[in-house]
């Protein structure tokens, strides 16, 4: 399949098995948790399909004017992919193997702003990439330390608009179904601001040190229910 942006000629091929992959270190110590707290959430919550796929840092691929760019959100939603997945271990190539993603994140940690960059000319930054070449309906970038969030909505004009949260300060994921925004709180003994999700209720889907804490609390009150009504429970 072939379609048409700015001076590009963009291809969908899949990346040669010999193609070497930049293997840089992660930007920030905090980034593996932050991706994997939005994914398990998701996950217990049966919210990810088994055709889905929610890579972390991991190489998104487009041929432009026959040669290859390759992009590593910190993390993706792909709701449906076409292949099986050891096909897709490596990267993953839209309309080739499956669908374009549904939200990319990036989460800032250095001062270059590449998470910015609209440069057009080859290889095309971060923003251009996923605006025009992937046309991403929704875009986040996160500061973790600031709590800073920026969730960016494609337009029909096909460029990405600042959006507003709601009362809640949180934003709506159409094509998730899902509201998305800012949670302060400890995960695996960090303390910090974390991504988190809410369905349509306004109810959070919990982790599953919450959902065992809750299981827990469950139990204690069951206890005392029956010792309460002079029934010594089996331990």
């Amino acid at each position: 399949m072939t379609t048409l942006t700015q001076d590009y000629q963009i291809t969908w091929e899949k990346l040669p098995d010999d193609y070497k992959l930049p293997d840089d270190p992660g930007d920030n110590i905090n980034q593996p948790a932050l991706a994997a707290a939005l994914t398990e959430s998701l996950q217990l919550a049966g919210k990810i399909s088994v055709n889905a796929l929610t890579p972390t840092n991991y190489g998104i691929c487009a041929t432009l004017n026959g040669r290859m760019v390759i992009k590593a959100p910190d993390w993706a939603y792909i709701p449906n992919i076409r292949v099986e997945r050891q096909e897709v271990k490596r990267s993953y190539t839209p309309q080739l193997q499956g669908e374009m993603p549904v939200i990319v994140m990036e989460f800032i940690s250095d001062t270059q702003e590449t998470e910015y960059s609209i440069k057009a000319t080859y290889p095309p930054g971060k923003w251009f990439f996923y605006e025009r070449i992937l046309k991403v309906p929704n875009y986040i970038i996160f500061e973790p330390d600031s709590a800073s969030f920026e969730m960016y909505r494609l337009q029909s004009t096909e460029q990405y608009i600042l959006q507003e949260p709601n009362e809640n300060q949180r934003y709506w994921i159409a094509e998730m179904n899902l509201y998305l925004g800012v949670w302060q709180g400890t995960r695996e003994n960090h303390a910090g601001k974390w991504l988190r999700w809410w369905d349509e209720q306004g109810n959070l889907l919990l982790w599953g040190s919450e959902l065992a804490e809750q299981e827990r609390q469950r139990a204690e009150r069951l206890v005392a229910q029956l010792r309460a009504a002079g029934i010594e429970p089996e331990v």
